[in-house]
């Protein structure tokens, strides 16, 4: 099943897909376009943790021109940077690299303690698209990811949907496309993955506790390609959902 969570009539709901609408609890449905979208997180649930994983594709590699590591390289972002589907990301006019990063997101549904990769996808609640934009100019060192690069507030839209893990066949295997105005400018594959979910779960849970609602944001591919004010953004996943952004300047930032 694709749930969503919407502001509809000044009203928040969670909502479900059905006949291509956005079915209600009390029955009653939506268009998509007629709400604002909002991440796809439960209120119960909301992520007490967001755990991301750098350099986590062999493309990735390969186009940084460095070894792989042996372990996977992880930074935490602030709940404050997640945005829903259609809404606004700031870059700055003064910087002269922003880019995309397409990827998978794995929401977790029961708390992850020490727990083997044979167990981990027990523990997984479904999953959404992620797009992590990384402002490059504020990176400190350039394999560590700082709070201005990675946590700025509404860097990073997730949806439109959480998709129940039981309808997602093999998360390994799920094709990523990402779109700047139409044009595509990446594709790649969760089967590139350096650390795949399962090894990401048990290595995580092996040091801390992942909680109902934790997100683990598992990387990004290529990459790369700038953004600037007024660019639309697309970040698809297949069988999980598209992911639609837009950039704004200085001046919509202001507002």
């Amino acid at each position: 099943m694709k749930r969503a969570r919407i502001e509809s009539d000044g009203a928040i709901h969670d909502a479900v897909l059905a006949e291509g609408r956005l079915q209600l609890a009390d029955g009653s449905s939506v268009a998509e376009q007629e709400v604002r979208w909002l991440p796809p997180l439960q209120p119960t649930r909301r992520p007490r943790t967001i755990v991301a994983v750098a350099e986590n594709y062999i493309d990735r590699s390969e186009h940084l021109a460095f070894t792989p590591p042996g372990e996977p390289q992880i930074y935490l972002k602030g709940e404050n940077t997640l945005i829903g589907h259609r809404g606004c990301t700031w870059r700055p006019d003064e910087v002269t690299y922003m880019h995309h990063e397409c990827g998978l997101a794995v929401v977790i549904g029961r708390t992850a303690r020490r727990v083997t990769r044979a167990d981990a996808y027990d523990h997984v609640a479904g999953y959404s698209v992620v797009n992590d934009y990384t402002v490059r100019d504020y990176l400190e060192n350039y394999y560590r990811p700082n709070l201005r690069a990675k946590s700025r507030d509404a860097c990073t839209p997730i949806g439109p949907w959480l998709v129940d893990a039981a309808d997602v066949r093999n998360p390994m295997s799920l094709r990523q496309t990402t779109y700047i105005n139409g044009a595509i400018v990446e594709r790649s594959n969760t089967g590139d993955m350096i650390f795949d979910i399962a090894y990401l779960i048990a290595y995580l849970s092996g040091f801390m506790t992942l909680a109902p609602g934790d997100v683990i944001l598992t990387g990004n591919a290529g990459g790369g390609v700038g953004v600037h004010a007024g660019d639309e953004v697309v970040t698809e996943i297949d069988g999980i959902g598209r992911l639609a952004n837009t950039i704004v300047g200085d001046d919509r930032r202001a507002r």
